[in-house]
């Protein structure tokens, strides 16, 4: 059935936020303006070393929490504590590093190819929108604002704004009440199956997974989405 409100993720739903973007690239870029000093061995050593720490980092559910709500502090951590294992103490230089990396990946954000055609899709069938994102308010509203997104929804949730973010049920709650819907008359649409399938579906909302890989979700999870798709363009033939 059609639903009468969609709840839409930002990263990696909208814009290519992980998937798409050359991360590795970015380390490297930066480490080795910061680090002129430093043959490619060494840079290429020193960036696994700063994603082995990452991992770990983003890996527990409050450091996450904490974290991307200050990128450039848990960032300036993480490389920070990739110096220490590499034997190299510069606090000024894993700032640096931490900050112009943030920086770089950000211009190498790119909207994902048939994104806002279906935005627009939606919208034409009268179905009401609104955005949910995690993180800091500046850092996602440079991207609204970038890509010209604002307009095209109702309601914009941005966790340092609203206070709450996903999968805290009250966001979900509030974005459906807003929009004068029942959460089962509503979708979340997003590629964190924590945050898009299983705790909007704990509360009536149906899940739809932007699964870019394919992924049977039945080997690794409980709850199933109630439909899972590659890319936000595949929603055209959920709604048809």
């Amino acid at each position: 059935m059609r639903p009468k409100a969609i709840l839409l993720d930002l990263d990696d739903t909208i814009i290519a936020f992980e998937r798409g973007i050359d991360l590795d690239g970015c380390w490297r870029k930066v480490c080795g303006s910061h680090l002129p000093e430093c043959s490619a061995e060494e840079i290429d050593g020193l960036v696994g070393k700063i994603k082995e720490r990452a991992k770990w980092y983003w890996s527990d559910e409050e450091r996450h929490r904490t974290g991307r709500l200050d990128l450039d502090t848990a960032r300036t951590e993480i490389v920070s504590a990739a110096f220490t294992q590499m034997g190299v103490a510069d606090a000024a230089a894993a700032k640096s590093i931490a900050i112009d990396y943030g920086r770089e990946r950000e211009e190498a954000v790119t909207l994902h190819p048939g994104a806002l055609e279906a935005i627009a899709h939606i919208r034409s069938l009268g179905i009401k929108l609104a955005l949910i994102t995690n993180g800091a308010s500046g850092a996602q509203r440079r991207k609204i604002d970038r890509f010209q997104l604002e307009g095209l929804f109702e309601h914009i949730y941005i966790e340092e704004e609203f206070g709450v973010g996903k999968p805290d049920p009250d966001i979900y709650l509030h974005a459906v009440e807003q929009m004068g819907v029942l959460p089962e008359e509503a979708w979340m649409v997003g590629d964190n199956y924590k945050w898009e399938v299983i705790a909007p579906q704990e509360i009536g909302i149906r899940g739809v997974w932007i699964n870019p890989k394919g992924i049977d979700s039945g080997t690794v999870h409980n709850i199933q989405p109630y439909k899972s798709i590659r890319t936000l363009s595949d929603i055209k033939q959920l709604l048809e």
